[in-house]
């Protein structure tokens, strides 16, 4: 009994062994990862209503940041996501919806007028890019700074230093993607590409095929 019970050990160890050898050799899914919570807000959009994280809980989002007086420094920013909103309906995304969020961290000047105004200048979609902000400038830089880890600095001259940032978050409310332009080439076929990436596993992760999306975690099998 106890050789037939180490000969089981022995085959199952094997078999588990030999299943993460083989997958990590073939990996046959690919995921993104999973990066921390993203952070909890309210704040009030381009049309004056209130928007909030819970509000985007079942779709992905992805947000930038910037603010309407930016000129230039805003130019690559708002095409990538201009192209992106123009492409959504192209995404094999199943019907998993997305929004897109642009958070201004000048609240004293970007009113809901201001906002409203650049949204269009841009060529923003209300239905699917919002453009938004907090009043209380302790409550933005705890959700900018601390939850999304984006940087922003208000300078002398009333303009801001900051770091032109994407960020990808899943319809559970954690960060899948972080996309920053001093560290990586980010463009917006990237970010399409994981959308869809993202949506395969929201879709197909489910039942006995969420074994093979949870190793895949465990491998890192990270699309590029």
């Amino acid at each position: 009994m106890k050789r037939f019970l180490l000969y089981g050990f022995y085959t199952l160890l094997i078999v588990v062994v030999g299943g993460a050898f083989a997958f990590k050799v073939f990996q046959p899914v690919q995921v993104l990862p999973r990066i921390r919570l993203a952070p909890g807000f309210a704040l009030i959009d381009q049309a004056g209503e209130r928007l909030t994280n819970e509000d985007l809980r079942g779709q992905f989002t992805l947000y930038n940041f910037g603010y309407t007086r930016c000129g230039s420094a805003c130019d690559l920013s708002n095409q990538s996501m201009r192209e992106m909103q123009d492409k959504l309906d192209e995404l094999a995304l199943g019907d998993i919806p997305v929004t897109l969020v642009t958070i201004s961290f000048d609240p004293e000047y970007d009113t809901p007028e201001r906002l409203q105004a650049y949204a269009e200048s841009v060529g923003a979609d209300p239905a699917r890019w919002r453009f938004a902000t907090i009043a209380d400038p302790s409550l933005l830089k705890y959700v900018i700074g601390g939850g999304f880890e984006t940087y922003y600095e208000a300078q002398d001259d009333g303009s801001f230093a900051f770091d032109p940032a994407f960020v990808l978050v899943d319809g559970w409310g954690i960060i899948r993607g972080e996309y920053r332009y001093q560290t990586m080439a980010s463009d917006a076929e990237r970010i399409m590409r994981h959308l869809e990436v993202l949506a395969d596993e929201a879709i197909n992760s489910k039942g006995s095929a969420s074994v093979a999306y949870e190793a895949a975690h465990y491998f890192l099998c990270y699309a590029p």
